[in-house]
C-alpha cells in the first residue's frame, strides 16, 4: 500500500522542520507532498534545500481546503494522509492505517489526539473531550491526521473550498461512501492557540457564548467571518461561495458546527479588539 503524505503550509518554518524530521523515521511512506501557499517567513526557501528524497514541493492557493486538494491531485499513492505542519504521527501509524483499510468497505479514517505541551493541566481535559467525541461520532478533524483511499478522495470531490469546516465536511462525505475508522493511537499536535488565547477563555467562547456560536453557524454563508490563521494573526474576510461538488454541499452549517471539535472551532473566533 503506497501512502502519500500531504502537508499544507503557510508560514510554518518553526514547526515544519521538526515534522519532516519525525517523518524520516517512517520508511514506508511513498511520497511526502508539501503544499505551500506563498509563505513569507522563509518556509519555502528552507524547503528548497531540505525536502526529503521522496518529497515534492507544490504551490497551492491560500486556504487549507485548496492546498489539500492541490496535494491530493498531485499524489500518486493509493492512500492520501493529510498531516498538519504542527502534528506528529504515532510510531505505529503506517501499520494502523494499513490494518484499518484492510477491513471490508473501509474508505478512510483518522487518529485520536494528544497535545504536545504538558501544561496547563486543563489541556488534558480538552484532549479527553476531543477524543470522546471522536470515538462516539467517528468525526476526527484536520489536526487528527485524516486519511483516505485515493479513489475515495476523488469520488467525494476532495475538500470543499470553504474557509472553515472543510475537514469536517470531508469526513461527513467519506462516511457516506464507506467504513470510516477511528484509530486508537494518538497523534501529537500543538496547543499553541489554546495557550495563546488562554484555555479557560477559549472554552468559554466556544461553549458559552451565543454570539460566537452564531458566527460559526453563519460562517459558510457570504458573511464576514473572523478567521484565526495558522501564522497567529486574526483577520476578517468574506468567505468564497461554496464551489465544491454537489456532494460537498449536503451538510448544513449547523450540522457541521455541531460535529466540530473545540480545537477547530477556535479558527472562527477573533477578539473585537483585533478584528
Amino acid at each position: 500500500m503506497r501512502i502519500s503524505v500531504i502537508i499544507p503550509v503557510l508560514n510554518e518554518k518553526e514547526d515544519l522542520p521538526q515534522t519532516l524530521r519525525a517523518l524520516e523515521g517512517f520508511t514506508d511512506f511513498y511520497e511526502i507532498i508539501v503544499v505551500d501557499a506563498a509563505s513569507t517567513d522563509g518556509t519555502r526557501e528552507w524547503l528548497s534545500s531540505h525536502l526529503p528524497s521522496n518529497g515534492k514541493l507544490v504551490d497551492g492557493p491560500r486556504g487549507r481546503g485548496n492546498q489539500l486538494n492541490a496535494g491530493g491531485r498531485t499524489a500518486t499513492g493509493d492512500v492520501v494522509l493529510f498531516l498538519h505542519a504542527d502534528t506528529r504521527l504515532p510510531a505505529n501509524a503506517v501499520q494502523q492505517i494499513t490494518d484499518a483499510l484492510a477491513e471490508k468497505g473501509a474508505v478512510g479514517g483518522g487518529f485520536c489526539v494528544r497535545f504536545r505541551e504538558s501544561r496547563p493541566w486543563i489541556l488534558r481535559v480538552v484532549e479527553a473531550g476531543i477524543n470522546l467525541r471522536t470515538r462516539l461520532f467517528r468525526a476526527p478533524t484536520g489536526d487528527q491526521a485524516i486519511f483516505s483511499r485515493q479513489n475515495a478522495f476523488i469520488a467525494v470531490g476532495g475538500f470543499a473550498q470553504w474557509p472553515i469546516f472543510e475537514d469536517v465536511d470531508f469526513v461527513h462525505r467519506l462516511k457516506r461512501l464507506g467504513r470510516f475508522a477511528v484509530l486508537p493511537s494518538r497523534v501529537a499536535t500543538s496547543a499553541r492557540r489554546y495557550i495563546a488565547w488562554g484555555v479557560w477563555r477559549t472554552m468559554f467562547l466556544m461553549y458559552a457564548s451565543p454570539r460566537m456560536r452564531g458566527r460559526c453557524a453563519l460562517s459558510i454563508s457570504h458573511t464576514p467571518v473572523p478567521l484565526f490563521y495558522r501564522e497567529g494573526r486574526c483577520k476578517t474576510r468574506f468567505p468564497p461561495k461554496c464551489s465544491g461538488s454537489s456532494a460537498a454541499m449536503t451538510s448544513s452549517p449547523a450540522e457541521l458546527y455541531r460535529s466540530l471539535d473545540l480545537k477547530d472551532r477556535l479558527r472562527t473566533i477573533s477578539p473585537a479588539s483585533k478584528a
